[in-house]
């Protein structure tokens, strides 16, 4: 599907950018591969990792700029949208500017991406999307709602869109590994709570999750790879055995353990061999046939967080991916 194609990435100089684009490049070996970002730093940094590579573009711009969105999406066939603020004290004390970006952003890439007749879209979502309890992941539900949304709005133009949701990214900016690592030199590591899980996830799998989307959606579909959890402070015992811990309390807007699958989700949820699908509320596409496909509904019940999580993954594994990527740890 990707192969010979125009595609665009919104946010692209980003952690999940820096791994699609090689990817991406390798795998289907596109026509063009658009990196629009607001941060003309960040790109001058990533134009040198493809110099003189002609498939590769960078275009300065900002998802809140609709009339740039309509000239960079000109001749475009698929879109990843990864622009967000993301970080979640950021948004609680700009709160403005996050609604801007997250919300707004994505009404405008919407309009956009029908009115110029781009083919499909994946969205990347959160699990604070999920009962969301900051404004970060409030606003990032409203954004899987307005994609989910705007396949009623393309009609005659044929532009589906659907959403990619996943955790905690292992080793990526701002997340926790990185944290630890410089800390742990010092012999203390700080942990909010000792209770405390999360989602473990590689970005190559998240980018394998974006392309069995652009692959499987009919559109409005909401995609979660099953991936496994760990304790934070297992996190903490594999990033630096010998450390002590300071136990310095659960953050503004944060959770004790991630969900990505609300109970009140469970209805419109189905099973699939690696991931669930969540499918929309509106309009009977909960059971629409060509959405649902081989997928088993799940119970009433279900749930899907990172303390319920049936597969947890063991401090060697995390050691050994630590050794295997400690080059780009924190770095993207």
């Amino acid at each position: 599907m990707l192969k010979d194609a125009n595609i665009l990435i919104t946010g692209g100089t980003g952690s999940f950018g820096h791994t699609f684009v090689p990817m991406t490049l390798a795998k289907y070996n596109p026509r063009r591969m658009v990196i629009l970002s607001r941060d003309e730093m960040k790109q001058w940094e990533m134009a040198k990792l493809f110099a003189g590579d002609p498939r590769v573009r960078f275009f300065i711009g900002d998802v809140r700029d609709r009339e740039r969105l309509y000239r960079a999406l000109d001749g475009i066939d698929y879109v990843v949208h990864a622009a967000a603020t993301k970080i979640v004290p950021t948004a609680e004390y700009n709160p403005f500017e996050c609604i801007k970006t997250n919300i707004n952003g994505a009404m405008n890439l919407i309009d956009a991406c029908i009115d110029r007749g781009v083919k499909r879209v994946v969205a990347l979502s959160t699990d604070k999307a999920s009962s969301p309890v900051n404004l970060y992941g409030a606003t990032k539900l409203a954004s899987d709602k307005l994609f989910v949304a705007g396949n009623s709005y393309s009609g005659e133009h044929g532009t589906v869109f659907s959403v990619v949701r996943y955790g905690n990214v292992m080793g990526s900016r701002g997340s926790v590994i990185p944290f630890f690592m410089t800390q742990k030199d010092k012999g203390v590591l700080s942990i909010t709570d000792p209770r405390m899980t999360r989602f473990m996830i590689s970005l190559e799998e998240g980018v394998d999750l974006v392309w069995h989307a652009f692959d499987d959606m009919i559109g409005g579909e909401i995609y979660v790879k099953k991936i496994p959890s760990m304790k934070v402070t297992d996190l903490a015992l594999a990033v630096a055995p010998d450390a002590t811990h300071d136990i310095v309390g659960i953050r503004p807007g944060e959770k004790l353990h991630e969900q990505m699958i609300g109970v009140e989700d469970a209805y419109y949820t189905y099973e699939y061999g690696d991931y669930y699908k969540i499918l929309p509320a509106i309009n009977e596409w909960a059971t629409c046939k060509k959405r649902i496909k081989d997928g088993k509904k799940v119970a009433e019940s279900f749930s899907y967080t990172s303390d319920n999580n049936l597969e947890w993954m063991p401090i060697e594994a995390l050691q050994a991916w630590i050794e295997d990527n400690r080059g780009k740890v924190g770095k993207i």
